[in-house]
């Protein structure tokens, strides 16, 4: 079995939520999913769990946090292209979330990021496939 990631989410509105996902390029798993939670695909290794805040809260005892006050995490996403970067950055937008920063182009990195309707935050970003095999120039620093 290949190794995967499932990253649970804590979301006030599964179905809403779900919604938002799909529109931006995410595919439900239905086998895994139902009104309290939603399987979303980015692909076959890796998932986000859209869970409702209750249903989350039994796998913790910690107070869940209010994504849209405090950073949680910043989950980047990598792409094949700036424009790929961009059409998830901007459906994220249309569909309801909203842009923590426009387009930032480092020549070999370039990147975006946004908030889901929860305030769990993203950044797609795009990296030059020679300068990621060689790791980035000394002089720039790694942003996103």
């Amino acid at each position: 079995m290949p190794r995967m990631i499932f990253v649970n989410l804590p979301v006030a509105d599964v179905a809403r939520s779900t919604a938002f996902y799909e529109a931006i390029g995410f595919k439900k798993n239905q086998q895994f999913s139902n009104e309290q939670a939603s399987s979303m695909m980015w692909s076959d290794t890796i998932f986000v769990m859209l869970l409702s805040k209750p249903f989350f809260a039994t796998f913790t005892s910690k107070e869940i946090a209010d994504a849209h006050a405090v950073t949680t995490g910043h989950f980047a996403l990598s792409f094949d292209s700036r424009g790929d970067v961009d059409a998830i950055s901007e459906a994220a937008v249309a569909a309801g979330g909203k842009e923590l920063h426009g387009p930032e182009d480092m020549g070999f990195m370039y990147s975006r990021a946004f908030e889901d309707l929860d305030g769990h935050a993203f950044g797609p970003f795009w990296m030059d496939p020679a300068i990621a095999e060689q790791g980035p120039p000394e002089h720039q620093p790694i942003a996103n």
